[in-house]
This record gives structure tokens, sequence and C-alpha cells, in this order.
């Protein structure tokens, strides 16, 4: 008995209060990480804290119901696995989300200065297609010629500008520099 309670009571009430204060915490996380910038340490988040209590007192309802064990020895085996898995979070889940590139949009302003390969030819007075090689991975742009000259595909060019969505290409020529 725990402050008069079963163990299971109280196993089952830090599971469901850690629980709420996790879909709670989901919906108002930006305004709590906000909050709580003074703890700055990560593995003091609030997601780690509410995952050790959920697992822990997982594991120790689940081992009350199920096994006969003594209750120190659960609770013990609880905060065990509890440690592992919050250290499996942090580690293998929220490090890597945390050093994610922020956004993997971009916008045609980026684009303008960019090397890009003819995939379509670009005709004198039409429009082709070429291919940006980006970090998040490859684009597609419609495009058009800077000087009204024929561009065969497989060759490089470089974005001028972007107008409406097509890139305005010239043909890129690494041993040419013009101001």
């Amino acid at each position: 008995m725990v402050f008069g309670h079963p163990p299971e009571v109280i196993y089952g009430i830090v599971l469901v209060v850690s629980a709420v204060l996790t879909i709670v915490y989901f919906f108002f996380s930006d305004v709590l990480d906000g909050v709580l910038d003074a703890v700055d340490h990560p593995l003091f988040s609030p997601q780690l804290i509410l995952s050790f209590f959920i697992v822990s007192s997982a594991v120790g309802l689940l081992a009350e119901w199920y096994t006969d064990w003594a209750s120190s020895l659960i609770l013990w085996l609880g905060i065990g696995v509890a440690l592992v898995a919050v250290l499996l979070l942090h580690f293998f889940v929220f490090l890597p989300l945390r050093s994610a590139e922020a956004s993997l949009g971009y916008t045609d302003a980026e684009l303008e200065g960019s090397l890009a390969k003819v995939i379509v030819p670009v005709p004198p007075d039409g429009f082709g297609e070429i291919l940006i090689s980006r970090k998040s991975g490859a684009v597609a742009k419609a495009a058009k010629s800077l000087r009204h000259e024929e561009i065969a595909a497989g060759e490089e060019v470089v974005i001028v500008q972007m107008e409406n969505g097509v890139a305005v290409v010239a043909k890129h020529d690494p041993y040419h520099v013009s101001i």
C-alpha cells in the first residue's frame, strides 16, 4: 500500500496524468517551450520527462497485474525500463529531429544563381525543362533561354532569374566570367 492505495492505482493515476499532460503539451508546446527556455538542457525536456513517467508507470502497472514480484522490485524494473526507453528516444529520435533541416522548402528567389542541367532541350523561343540538384532532393522547373538561343539536353546552365515559376537560364561556362 502506498498512501493507503494499492500500487496498481498509483501506477494508473501516474499513467493517466502523464498521458493527459502529454496531450496538453502536444497542443501547447510552442508556448511551453518559450516558458521553459531557461532550462535548456536536452535531457530535461518535457517530452522526455513525460515519456519517462508514461513508460515507468505502464511497466509497473503491467508487472503488478501479471507477476507476483515484490512491489519494490517492480518499481525498480519500471524505472530501469523507462530510463532505457528515454535514452533511446533522446539519442535516436529527438536529437536527429533537432538537428534536421528546419524546412525542405525553397523560394524561387533562392534558385537564382543556381546551376542546373537541361533535361528537355530549350528552344530559342520556347520552353524546356531543367533539373536543379539541392540538398533536399532534385527539383525540375520549366525553363526559357535568356539570349533566345537553343540549349541542348545535358548542358549545364545557370538560373539568371525566376519569372512566375519559369527559370530564365543561360549556358554556364565555368571558364568565362562576365561582369
